[in-house]
């Protein structure tokens, strides 16, 4: 009997198919400024399915199915920035969820964690708007950053 819960196929598939999709509905409310500036707008899951974890056969497939994925998150694609007298831009930025052993951590890269949570903890407004928060102000940051180089 486990003391806590551990990265499973039925764990990975609740954050696959539940939370994901409502955090990018979070995230899709707080650029709702942002994407009339820019002509095509996609916001899509992603799964790692090439890392390996230590030390696990090299044969073996990495899969949701198999619950021995490591990584998986949300990619945003803002693209062909439209504004008289700037030239046209494309903006991605990835959301990952790092998935270790037990517990998951949430950010914008594996070094700058904003969330950690057991597998079986529940997500509450609370966290996905903190996610959806601080992702759309580097978002944010990261055109107002591209839109400075061109005012210089």
């Amino acid at each position: 009997m486990q003391d806590s819960p551990i990265k499973d196929k039925v764990a990975l598939r609740k954050l696959y198919e539940s939370v994901l999709p409502e955090l990018a509905q979070h995230i899709h409310q707080h650029l709702a400024d942002v994407i009339p500036l820019f002509h095509d707008f996609k916001l899509e899951k992603l799964v790692d399915t090439w890392t390996r974890e230590p030390g696990s056969d090299a044969t073996t497939e990495i899969s949701l199915d198999k619950g021995n994925v490591n990584q998986m998150g949300l990619r945003l694609r803002l693209e062909g920035f439209q504004r008289v007298g700037a030239d046209n831009f494309d903006l991605t930025k990835d959301l990952l969820f790092k998935l270790d052993r037990n517990f998951y951590t949430i950010g914008p890269n594996q070094d700058n964690v904003w969330l950690e949570k057991a597998y079986l903890q529940n997500w509450d407004a609370a966290d996905y708007e903190l996610v959806a928060e601080k992702w759309t102000e580097q978002l944010i940051d990261d055109l107002t950053q591209r839109l400075e180089k061109f005012t210089i």
